[in-house]
C-alpha cells in the first residue's frame, strides 16, 4: 500500500487495519510512514526497504514470512512495486509460498491516464525512458508503431529533451504531461507532442513527479504505414518472376503509386544502388 501523503485522511479502513495487525511495516522512508502511523495512534513497529537495501534485509523479511510474521510493504507514494525494487521481495516471497496480497494506493500513471483524455483500452506503461538522448530515441523509435497509449514516467530536468525526442520520433500526436499524480499540488497538461515541447522548453522543467502520456498513432501515420507494407509484400512477389524494372512497372500500375517511389522501394528491397 502506499503512504497518502497529500491527504493523510485518504487511507481505506481496511488498510488501516491491515497496517495495525501486522507484525512489521517494511518502509520505503520509516520517517514519511511514522507521520502516517502518528496521525493514525498506529504503534507497529517499521524497518526500512527501498531501493538501497541490501540483500540482507529482503532476506531478514524473507525469514520473517517463513516464521508466520504479517509483513506490510509500504510505498512512499504511489503503487509499490511499480517502478519500484518491491518486486524483488513479491517474487520471492512468492518463491518461497508465502500469500501475498495488495490494497492498491494511488497510481500516477492510471490516473494520468484517465486525465489525459486518450484512449483508454489500450495502453502500454514504459516506466523511465533511458537518460541518454541516442538509448532513447532508440526507444522511442521501438514504440513509434505500437497502437496503444504510451506512458512514461520522466525527471523534471530531462522533460524538455525527452519532449523534444518524442516530438521528432513520434510526430504531432496528441500528449499530456502529469505532474505531482494523485498529491496535493496536481497538475496537468494536455497539447500535442511539439506544443508541449515548446512549452517546457520556454518555461523549463516544472518541479515534481512527471507522467507523460502519449497517444497512439495517428490514423493517417497508421495508413501510411499500411500502404508502405503492402506495396513491399507485392514488390517481393513481383521479383520473385520478373526483372527490376518490370516488377517496378507492375507494382506501379497496381497500386497507382508514382514509379519512382516503387522503384526507389524496390532498390531498396534488392539492396541495389540507384544508377
Amino acid at each position: 500500500m502506499a503512504t497518502p501523503l497529500g491527504n493523510l485522511g485518504d487511507i481505506s479502513q481496511r488498510a488501516l487495519r491491515t497496517l495495525a495487525a501486522c507484525d512489521v511495516i517494511a518502509c520505503e522512508d520509516s520517517r514519511t510512514t511514522a507521520r502516517l502511523m502518528q496521525h493514525y495512534g498506529l504503534k507497529t513497529p517499521r524497518i526500512s526497504y527501498h531501493d538501497h537495501s541490501a540483500p540482507a534485509i529482503r532476506t531478514a523479511i524473507l525469514q520473517r514470512l517463513s516464521r508466520g510474521e504479517r509483513v506490510a510493504l509500504v510505498s512512499d507514494a504511489g503503487t509499490p512495486l511499480i517502478s519500484d525494487p518491491g518486486y524483488r521481495l513479491v517474487q520471492e516471497a512468492i518463491a518461497q509460498g508465502a500469500y501475498v496480497s495488495a490494497l492498491p494506493g494511488p497510481s500516477a500513471p492510471l490516473m494520468a491516464l484517465i486525465l489525459s483524455g486518450l484512449p483508454t483500452d489500450r495502453f502500454f506503461f514504459q516506466g523511465f525512458p533511458p537518460p541518454k538522448g541516442p538509448a532513447r530515441r532508440s526507444l522511442l523509435a521501438s514504440l513509434s508503431t505500437l497502437e496503444a497509449t504510451l506512458i512514461f514516467f520522466e525527471s523534471p530536468r530531462r522533460l524538455p529533451a525527452s519532449l523534444e525526442d518524442m516530438a521528432k520520433i513520434l510526430g504531432h500526436r496528441p500528449a499530456a504531461v502529469a505532474r505531482e499524480m494523485t498529491k496535493l499540488f496536481e497538475e496537468l497538461r494536455r497539447g500535442t507532442l511539439p506544443a508541449l515541447r515548446d512549452h517546457y522548453m520556454e518555461a523549463g522543467p516544472p518541479r515534481g513527479e512527471v507522467v507523460i502520456v502519449v497517444g497512439p498513432p495517428l490514423k493517417e501515420a497508421a495508413d501510411r504505414a499500411e500502404q508502405t507494407d503492402d506495396l513491399e509484400v507485392k514488390l517481393a512477389t513481383a521479383l520473385k518472376h520478373l526483372r527490376l524494372k518490370e516488377a517496378v512497372a507492375q507494382v506501379a500500375a497496381e497500386t497507382g503509386l508514382p514509379r519512382k517511389q516503387v522503384y526507389a522501394r524496390a532498390l531498396n528491397l534488392t539492396g541495389k544502388k540507384l544508377s
